[in-house]
């Protein structure tokens, strides 16, 4: 199934991306948000996902343009991801 391989590759595409940000707050959001949607979009018609496969493929360009964005402003860190 040529959807299956294109849909893996999406998924690691954005769990890819979202360790480009440095914000931890968004880097987490990225994550959940892209394990959410997928096991949302689990069993659904091959019309369905493709409509699905096409908004991820949105989103990603999204991500990447916002940790783009991100990159050019120095963050505080957050007290999470202070090490010791």
């Amino acid at each position: 199934m040529p959807g299956t391989a294109e849909a893996r590759s999406l998924y690691r595409s954005l769990m890819r991306e979202s360790h480009r940000f440095s914000s931890y707050n968004m880097r987490q959001y990225v994550a959940r948000r892209t394990r959410e949607r997928f096991a949302e979009a689990k069993g659904l018609d091959p019309a369905a996902a493709e409509a699905c496969l096409k908004q991820g493929k949105e989103e990603l360009d999204l991500v990447r343009r916002q940790a783009t964005v991100q990159s050019l402003y120095k963050q505080i860190s957050s007290v999470i991801e202070v090490k010791k």
